[in-house]
């Protein structure tokens, strides 16, 4: 289950994130393999939001839960472990595609290799590299565009196999029809996990189970992409602007 708490009654107000299945058939209060997005201009505080999950920093105030434990009272190794985290801005090795997206699971079996090159859509460039997936590619994947490098980076956090899977902004130079293969992919993928979404493109997070609107550190609006262009607040003034600046381009 996800839900992102405001005020909790009596409670601290914080973050509740079920990771595993705990009802036959999906997530109490929560449909199997949900999705949170989290959208907000720049600077409102969606990257320190998730920072919070894996303890990157602690909260001043309130909890962040997963399975209804304090992330603070867990074992720092097992938390991030538990984690996948893709950021916007990757790094990548002077090592073979191979060995970069193998990293942190060097044991990976080549079925298991070719699925997160798949669902990253990564594979559809393999072809293109001069030794397909064992091309060497220079410091930080210069060799590479910026989309291949964040496929690249989600291929790697996939192959992991995380319970929860966080992308930041990680779709960001992925054109929008690739982007919308991948989250196809991962929906499908993470069945029964958890993953959470921060995008500027509404496109990227209209099929999120919930989706949160932050505005200067606070949660402004919170619901589906439909509930939330029916209230015409922020969020929706948002995606007429997406859809404004898409018509433009076009024309």
């Amino acid at each position: 289950m996800i839900a992102v708490v405001q005020d909790y009654g009596d409670a601290t107000p914080g973050i509740v994130l079920q990771a595993r299945q705990t009802t036959p058939g999906g997530y109490a209060g929560e449909p199997q393999g949900s999705s949170l997005a989290i959208v907000g201009a720049t600077g409102a505080g969606k990257t320190t939001l998730v920072n919070l999950l894996a303890r990157v920093r602690d909260p001043d105030e309130g909890q962040v839960l997963i399975d209804g434990h304090d992330v603070r009272t867990l074992p720092l190794d097992a938390l991030r472990r538990g984690i996948g985290y893709i950021p916007q801005d990757t790094f990548l090795f002077s090592v073979p595609i191979r060995e970069n997206v193998a990293f942190g699971r060097p044991d990976a079996t080549d079925e298991q290799m070719m699925q997160a090159l798949t669902v990253s859509r990564l594979i559809n460039d393999i072809e293109q590299f001069p030794r397909g997936i064992d091309t060497l590619i220079g410091e930080r994947g210069i060799t590479l565009s910026g989309g291949q490098k964040q496929r690249a980076a989600i291929a790697r956090a996939i192959l992991r196999d995380p319970a929860i899977l966080v992308l930041d902004d990680a779709l960001s130079s992925v054109d929008t029809h690739t982007a919308a293969e991948i989250l196809t992919g991962l929906r499908t993928l993470m069945k029964g996990r958890t993953s959470i979404i921060i995008a500027q493109r509404i496109a990227t997070v209209k099929d999120a189970d919930q989706i949160i609107v932050l505005h200067d550190g606070v949660i402004v609006e919170r619901g589906t992409h439909r509930q939330l262009l029916e209230r015409g607040g922020r969020y929706a003034d948002m995606y007429r602007r997406e859809l404004l600046q898409a018509e433009l381009e076009e024309g």
